[in-house]
């Protein structure tokens, strides 16, 4: 597997786990986990840009990247506060491969 299609696969596993955080958390207290749901709103929307410009060979496809590796690891932080470890593992992987 491509370092490209590494970093898309992850970018779309760390989009699944970020939804199913964000439905957790509303769940649960959605202003107490605000910030969490901020985090993984800004990590889903930079990981579709990655993946999307990756599939294409945009010449700005590396600095999307770069943006979803600080979105991630800023989400990864955010959902390990809380305690949702699953999001936080995704979000650590992705900025791992995005790196």
């Amino acid at each position: 597997m491509s370092d490209t299609t590494t970093s898309s696969s992850s970018c779309l596993s760390c989009v699944e786990a970020c939804e199913r955080c964000i439905e957790e958390c509303l769940v649960k207290d959605a202003a107490a986990h605000a910030a969490c749901i901020r985090a993984c709103r800004d990590c889903i929307d930079a990981c579709l840009l990655a993946a999307r410009l990756d599939a294409r060979n945009s010449p700005f496809a590396a600095e999307a990247r770069k943006l979803c590796k600080l979105a991630c690891e800023a989400c990864a932080k955010e959902c390990a506060k809380i305690g949702c470890y699953s999001c936080a593992t995704a979000c650590q992987e992705c900025a791992s491969a995005c790196g």
